[in-house]
Parts: C-alpha cells; sequence; structure tokens
C-alpha cells in the first residue's frame, strides 16, 4: 500500500509538471478580421522574407490546409489532435524535413532571438499566457501567425490580436 500510495504521489506531480509546462488555452480568437490598420502599416515585417527557401507563404498555407481545425490535445501529434509545440514539430519535420524539440521549453531554447520587427516567415512567435503555461506558433507572414488554440484547434491568428498581443514575449529562428 505504500509503495502504490507512493507512486500515485509520483504519477500526480509528474502530471502537474507537464500541465504547468502545456500549451495555453486561448480564447476563440477571430482570424477573419484583419490586423489593425496602425500595426499592419507600422510592422516592416508585412513583407517578410524567407531565410530558407521551404519556408514561404505556399508551402505553410498547404501545411495549414491539411491540419486546419484539428483539435487541441495536450500531447498529441496527430489528427486526432495536437498541442502547440507538436504542430511547430510537425511543420518543421513537414516543410523541413527537419527534427526540432518536442516542447515548448525546447523549442524556445534553440536558435537565436529576432526582433518582432524582424520577424521572417517560418519564425517561431513564443507568449507568455499566464505564470507557468507558454505558447508556440509559426510566423506566416503579414502579421499572422499559425498556432492550436484550445476552442478552435488549428487556426491562424494576427500578432496584434487583443488576446495575444499583450502576452507576447519573444521570436528565435533557428533554420
Amino acid at each position: 500500500m505504500l509503495v502504490r500510495n507512493q507512486f500515485m504521489k509520483y504519477l500526480t506531480c509528474l502530471i502537474i509538471m507537464l500541465g504547468l509546462s502545456a500549451c495555453s488555452s486561448v480564447p476563440d480568437d477571430n482570424t477573419s478580421k484583419q490586423p489593425s490598420s496602425t500595426s499592419a502599416s507600422t510592422t516592416p515585417s508585412n513583407n517578410a522574407t524567407v531565410h530558407h527557401p521551404q519556408w514561404n507563404e505556399k508551402s505553410l498555407s498547404a501545411f495549414y490546409q491539411q491540419w486546419k481545425g484539428t483539435p487541441y490535445r495536450f500531447g498529441g501529434l496527430s489528427k486526432r489532435g495536437l498541442d502547440c509545440s507538436g504542430l511547430v514539430y510537425l511543420a518543421y519535420q513537414d516543410i523541413l524535413g527537419e527534427r526540432v524539440g518536442r516542447t515548448v521549453k525546447s523549442q524556445q531554447s534553440l536558435g537565436k532571438e529576432v526582433a518582432r520587427a524582424n520577424l521572417q516567415i517560418g519564425d517561431l512567435v513564443f507568449f507568455r499566457v499566464n505564470r507557468n503555461t507558454r505558447h508556440v506558433g509559426v510566423y506566416m507572414g503579414n502579421n499572422q501567425f499559425l498556432h492550436v488554440s484550445t476552442k478552435k484547434g488549428v487556426i491562424i491568428s494576427a500578432l496584434d490580436n487583443p488576446y495575444w498581443a499583450p502576452k507576447y514575449k519573444f521570436s528565435k529562428r533557428f533554420y
């Protein structure tokens, strides 16, 4: 009985730790709205260039169409569900044939930091949703990023969305 109790405590701690590093729960995002004109006109990243030739609007759009609406599922990597870092992992594998870390924490430790004004297609954008929750998406150009919402699944959102703008922390490039 003592061993079982210790195992249950260990398992509970493990589940809590995984939950603290998980992608965030996000509110519904109105992706049909265009970014605000002030952000669109002042952000030089609207005409994003691409360092890696396979990261382009066409390849990311095709990837998005393949995964669009796939539901959020913590730890998932399939059409049945995936989380934000899983989407990034699959995008890099599918588009570039490269493997990146599987968690937000491992993905944010790679590459070099890029200023928001210098974002390019394929850069990763990181958010801090609350004290314990991080979120990641792939920049698509024109102030948009691809990510997984817990309510709508795989979607495209604007960086200047009122929910995401204050939560944006930094971006990374490692291709």
